[in-house]
């Protein structure tokens, strides 16, 4: 069986990083490796009730492991919002709205009924997509 382990997230500062997800997020640090030797730190969180899984926090590359001018515009996405984003179910959106707001997380918008459930965003301070829904009973049937 192949099952998911972890995702992963660039980041332009692993301290922030972990800072944000760990403090303000409430997740836990699930490995937190430095290899001198390679100049790479191997960062994962994850939240607490969910052991199976992890988020890498992974520095934006810079040379020599890529050239400065990739480096440069990576960042750049990054910062946009275009690195990608991470989908987080909770069964209250409106109360982790509430919790993690009071905690500083700066939302997007505030929980909206959709079609497939309340759905907010936010972003971390790199600029990485934050989504986080509350999933209503889903049929395939349901147009």
């Amino acid at each position: 069986m192949i099952k998911i382990a972890n995702a992963q997230f660039w980041v332009h500062d692993q301290d922030e990083a972990l800072a944000f997800y760990t403090k303000t997020l409430g997740w836990e640090v699930r490995s937190d490796v430095t290899m001198a030797e390679w100049s790479f730190r191997w960062l994962v969180v994850g939240p607490r009730d969910q052991p199976g899984v992890g988020l890498v926090l992974m520095p934006v590359p810079k040379p020599p492991m890529t050239d400065a001018t990739a480096s440069e515009a990576l960042a750049e996405l990054v910062a946009k919002g275009l690195g990608g984003t991470l989908f987080l179910e909770t069964d209250d959106c409106q109360a982790a709205y509430d919790e993690l707001s009071a905690r500083g997380v700066v939302f997007n918008d505030p929980p909206t009924p959709q079609p497939y459930g309340i759905d907010t965003s936010f972003r971390d301070p790199s600029g990485n997509n934050v989504r986080l829904t509350q999933v209503l009973e889903f049929s395939p049937d349901r147009h």
